[in-house]
């Protein structure tokens, strides 16, 4: 083999190693990427509002602890009752392990939904929720950092003359405000209960 020959040889061999290298690195950066994807939460609770004693709460006054979030309104016909109905449930259901998570209701009518009239609300399920209100810029900030929707609906039959659309999911966050799961309206207390105490 020529010399010339040889230097080819060798030239062809050095590529191949560099692509080599090149795909190894892209790989390392893909797997960490992943992993990271796969560790980190899809999102985080973050708020600052005024709960129904007329506190201001962020997220950070329930560190260490799980938090169960809904969002509603007060006057709402059935599904919020009947998911506050499921938390309140689910409490009981926790025992002693009820201190390790707190349950949270956030309005997305505070127009009508002031720290007052939560203040009657919330208390009528017997499960130590915290209802959160605030200005409507302050709601609408919340709502951007949580996957949820929500609108004024015109309804002449309903109080003051609307009602409110919205998500129905119930949120769980772990104790460091990551997300950690989700249920749709109408899951079970049960089932709630059989994966919170799984996880807690």
């Amino acid at each position: 083999m020529s010399l010339s020959s040889v230097r080819k040889v060798l030239w062809v061999l050095v590529g191949i190693a560099a692509l080599a290298l090149g795909w190894l690195l892209l790989w390392s950066d893909y797997r960490a990427d992943s992993a990271r994807s796969e560790a980190d939460p899809a999102f985080v609770a973050e708020f600052e509002l005024t709960d129904h004693q007329g506190m201001v709460r962020t997220e950070d006054d329930f560190a260490g602890r799980w938090m169960l979030i809904f969002f509603g309104f007060t006057n709402c016909p059935d599904v919020c009752p009947t998911t506050l109905s499921e938390v309140a449930a689910v409490m009981e259901g926790l025992g002693a392990d009820a201190a390790k998570v707190q349950p949270i209701f956030i309005t997305i009518d505070p127009e009508r939904d002031t720290p007052t009239a939560l203040a009657d609300y919330v208390p009528l399920f017997d499960a130590g929720i915290i209802g959160l209100t605030g200005t409507p810029e302050q709601i609408a900030q919340t709502s951007e950092t949580f996957p949820i929707f929500f609108e004024r609906i015109e309804e002449a039959s309903a109080p003051d003359g609307y009602t409110m659309g919205h998500t129905s999911h119930l949120f769980l966050f772990d104790p460091d405000t990551g997300f950690a799961e989700s249920w749709p309206y109408g899951t079970s207390a049960e089932e709630i209960l059989a994966d919170l105490r799984e996880r807690i």
